[in-house]
């Protein structure tokens, strides 16, 4: 069967996927071929479009997506969108409005602006930051890109920020659409159509790839991703490689990857150089010390901004999605990520993870001991912070 997974790696978007149970097919998307293949699924979409995205600004790329969903919704196409008040902050208020005259349903999430409706106090740290498209039903997209021109082309005036998504066809797709509704239903209520909830039917198996998909709802459920994230470097015994632009990980984790370190685990990290949220830079390296001591690998990049959400571990393991090691994905946002078995594209991974260190420098803690003091009160400062950045 050709699925649209299987047109994007011929046209070398995307790297394909081959396991043996799970009943989908998935491929890699990197940077803004990532973009292109998410807008090229809603112009191709029948049925249903549901999109769930933490920063949509009213750029070239902003609008170019807005476009795309009025044309399907003028189409007949069913459209909703959430997106996130803060992370969509500097968006215009006409590019919603122009979706929501051509019959998108869009809904803002928890309003920073008192006068908007739903604008709650206590919601104001609580975001949704989830980057999620699910089309048809059978089709489902998640990972770090935002739609921003700053995910966009650098060949055409984009800002080549380096990132990652998934797409996934088969039954996780199902799974995607779901928690995409859990969040609808929150926030539709008590105007939902219970008669339209199905409208995205069942996906059909068309891979062998096995995919978990978690997605935290409520607080309860905040440790979710977590949890799994965290027993999956506990039982590493090879490689474990992470990519993550605000890592500031708790002591459990950082205690999680020097123990993997002392069981002869290949343990590496890969930050940004230049991070977009500085302080958060500060409060990553205050934890640099503990993590060299302990034999963990860290590198920051070197090309325009680092932004991808992924971990490659042993060789049959990948996650990528929206998740930070940080307090706050675990603690306030809604978050989602695809948790997936498969050697050929964990194996995909880890050759895209070891191509990323060749752009960037490996901090040696020779040097690290080195470094000013004023650097070094700057970074505990920061730290005493990290629960609320």
């Amino acid at each position: 069967m050709t699925t649209r997974v299987h047109r994007w790696r011929s046209s070398g978007r995307g790297d394909a996927v081959s396991a043996t149970v799970g009943g989908n097919s998935v491929t890699l998307l990197h940077d803004h071929y990532a973009l292109a293949a998410m807008l090229e699924a809603i112009r191709e979409a029948d049925s249903e479009i549901l999109l769930e995205m933490y920063w949509f600004e009213s750029d070239q790329t902003g609008w170019s997506f807005a476009n795309a969903l009025c044309d399907a919704a003028e189409q007949g196409v069913r459209v909703r969108v959430v997106y996130d008040a803060v992370g969509s902050i500097g968006a215009d208020e006409a590019m919603f409005a122009a979706m929501r005259r051509a019959g998108c349903l869009v809904h803002e999430y928890h309003p920073v602006a008192p006068w908007r409706q739903r604008f709650r106090w206590g919601r104001i740290s609580h975001r949704n930051h989830r980057k999620l498209l699910v089309v048809d039903g059978d089709l489902a997209m998640l990972g770090g890109v935002n739609i921003a021109d700053n995910w966009g082309d650098p060949e055409q005036g984009g800002g080549g920020w380096r990132d990652d998504m998934v797409a996934i066809e088969g039954p996780a797709a199902t799974a995607m659409r779901g928690i995409f509704e859990v969040c609808w239903g929150v926030l539709e209520r008590p105007h939902a159509d219970d008669d339209e909830d199905d409208a995205g039917g069942e996906a059909f198996e068309v891979g062998d790839a096995r995919v978990r998909v978690l997605g935290n709802h409520f607080r309860d459920e905040r440790k979710v991703i977590r949890g799994a994230y965290l027993a999956r470097i506990e039982s590493a015994d090879r490689s474990l490689y992470i990519a993550n632009p605000y890592f500031v990980p708790d002591r459990r984790i950082r205690r999680a990857l020097c123990r993997a370190v002392r069981r002869g685990v290949d343990v590496r990290v890969l930050v940004p150089g230049e991070n977009d949220v500085p302080v958060v830079a500060w409060a990553s390296r205050a934890h640099y010390s503990e993590l060299l001591r302990g034999g963990v690998r860290i590198y920051e990049w070197q090309g325009p901004v680092l932004h991808s959400k992924s971990a490659a571990i042993d060789d049959d393991w990948l996650t990528i999605g929206t998740y930070n090691l940080d307090s706050r994905s675990w603690r306030y946002n809604l978050e989602i990520n695809a948790m997936i078995e498969d050697r050929e594209l964990s194996a995909a991974a880890r050759r895209r993870f070891l191509q990323d260190l060749e752009r960037a420098r490996e901090v040696r803690i020779e040097e690290w001991r080195e470094r000013p003091l004023l650097q070094r009160l700057l970074e505990g400062l920061v730290a005493l912070f990290a629960a609320w950045l």
